[in-house]
């Protein structure tokens, strides 16, 4: 069973006890987080799902695992025979989640409500 769920701007194919590197979330660690913006829904009885945009009722439950950052990543810029040289680095923050729940949410199912009878209009002559 996996599900493709946007995270942030960005696609994940997540999968039950998996762990993935998302950009910073603004949780604290150890915190549950759910995402409801599941594309894709694949079932343990090899069903999918394709969303339109997204699958209804289809959530991805996870747990935020700890906060980082990600190794240093070079910029170095140079205009060559005319003395111009940058250098400077970056890193990323990430949140490391643990995916723990992925399925149908718990929808309450709302009774239909009878509904009421128009009265038969009467032609008065």
């Amino acid at each position: 069973m996996y599900a493709i769920v946007e995270i942030a701007g960005q696609q994940f194919r997540v999968s039950e006890k998996d762990r993935i590197r998302v950009p910073l979330l603004d949780v604290e660690s150890g915190k549950k987080v759910e995402f409801d913006n599941v594309l894709l829904f694949h079932d343990a009885k090899d069903k999918v799902t394709i969303g339109t945009p997204t699958v209804p009722k289809v959530k991805v439950t996870a747990t935020v695992v700890e906060h980082g950052r990600d190794k240093k990543i070079i910029v170095f810029k140079k205009k060559r025979r005319k003395g111009y040289q940058k250098k400077n680095g970056h890193r990323q923050h990430f949140s490391l989640i643990e995916i723990t729940k992925i399925g149908a949410a718990a929808a309450k199912a709302k009774k239909a409500a009878p509904k009421a009878e128009k009265p038969e209009e009467t032609k008065e002559a």
